[in-house]
């Protein structure tokens, strides 16, 4: 039989997703699962994209232009403008998702055996990415104890050698819900700009910011017009995760003309999509409001439960929907597994994502998990009191 490539032998497996087979398992024996494991929001995706969709006139589902409809794509400008980003239509490329934004961008500027640095952990494809384009991750490791602040500007400095090539960051963060102060991004700009690097801006989280903190976008930054590339999608912000639509951002008209290249190649993105995503623009203000406000009183319940479950240390997010916890075991991966195949409460279990996924660093992550708080309050106690009950049980806690 012909051998795998070594390159899909190398690429790991999602640790959001990797343990689907034991979850089915579980619900195929009767048993309720809470997924916490993974960014899909409950919350309903706007009126205005649905409507969009079920009212289109096409008789005919056609290719749109690579780059995108021009239509969405001027509206997303206007977007932006109002969040203080000055571009236009032709900055933008619309993508399948902010993944293939990514990966577009990162085929785009980097060469095999280019590095990145990541502050970790991270958003685990951004490493499948990497080894996608050929690049190599560098993490540079912010802690759980600190919040997961951004590290010191000589933690970066230490990780740059003649082959770093960009820097990428997750603006309110995925997967530890940290967002990024306007200080420590012109911290990260003069890095870029004494470096000549890239600086690879995901800021799918932007509408979600918490306890009166504002958003700073890394487009705003002066100096480093031609070194951003701004990574962007529609699934989180309007809960509209199927449409699979993203953009790649840039005023570096180099990088956008060699992007485009791969985005020919794959012809074009979902049409339905571009339908929905340009109607969500219309979306009121109200709808953001009252998502942020559901987010932080789901937040408030996870966080503050979580932390009076002994041994356990969760670190308050200040934006996205994401939580990484500290628990009283020896391997999360163990943990997450057992709590599907063995562990029952009223005939209910949880799904977590074991966070070593979101580490390159080995051994990191062992004893923290990432928890989304996409369900709704009332879940969410349950959940608080699964885990509860859980690691009073657990065998192998530290």
């Amino acid at each position: 039989m012909p051998s795998i490539s070594t390159k899909g032998i190398q690429l790991p497996a999602s640790p959001i997703r990797k343990l689907v087979p034991f979850a089915e398992k579980a619900k195929s024996e009767g048993v309720k699962i809470y997924h916490l494991n993974i960014g899909q929001p409950d919350i309903e995706t706007p009126e205005e994209a649905l409507n969009a969709v079920k009212s289109t006139p096409l008789k005919v589902i056609e290719y749109s232009h690579s780059a995108g409809n021009e239509s969405y794509r001027r509206k997303l400008a206007d977007y932006y403008q109002k969040h203080h980003i000055d571009v236009d239509h032709n900055d933008i490329l619309i993508t399948t998702g902010g993944s293939e934004a990514l990966l577009f961008g990162i085929m785009s500027c980097l060469n095999p055996g280019d590095e990145i640095i990541i502050p970790e952990p991270f958003y685990a494809n951004y490493l499948s990415f990497a080894m996608t384009a050929g690049a190599k991750v560098i993490p540079v490791k912010s802690t759980i104890d600190k919040g997961f602040a951004l590290p010191p500007v000589e933690s970066f400095e230490q990780l740059i050698g003649p082959n770093t090539k960009a820097i990428i960051i997750s603006n309110p963060g995925n997967p530890t819900g940290y967002l990024y102060s306007k200080a420590e991004l012109e911290k990260l700009r003069e890095i870029v700009l004494k470096h000549d690097l890239y600086l690879f801006a995901d800021e799918v989280y932007r509408e979600f910011c918490y306890d009166g903190e504002s958003f700073f976008s890394a487009m705003q930054l002066e100096g480093i017009e031609q070194n951003v590339i701004l990574i962007d999608s529609v699934s989180k912000r309007y809960s509209m995760c199927g449409a699979r639509i993203g953009a790649l951002v840039t005023r570096n008209k180099e990088v956008i003309q060699t992007a485009l290249k791969f985005a020919q190649a794959r012809l074009s993105p979902p049409t339905f999509g571009q339908i929905a995503s340009e109607a969500a623009l219309d979306t009121p203000t109200s709808y953001f409001e009252r998502v942020v406000n559901e987010y932080v009183s789901r937040r408030d319940c996870l966080v503050h439960g979580l932390n009076k479950i002994e041994g356990v240390f969760c670190p308050m997010p200040k934006g996205a929907f994401y939580a990484m916890a500290r628990l009283p075991i020896q391997d999360s991966d163990h943990f997450c597994q057992w709590l599907l195949e063995e562990f029952r409460y009223k005939n209910a279990t949880v799904m977590l994502a074991p966070a070593t996924g979101f580490y390159s660093s080995p051994g990191a992550g062992k004893d923290e998990v990432r928890i989304g708080y996409v369900l709704k309050k009332e879940d969410l106690e349950q959940c608080v009191e699964i885990l509860r009950e859980a690691l009073k049980i657990y065998p192998n806690k530290k």
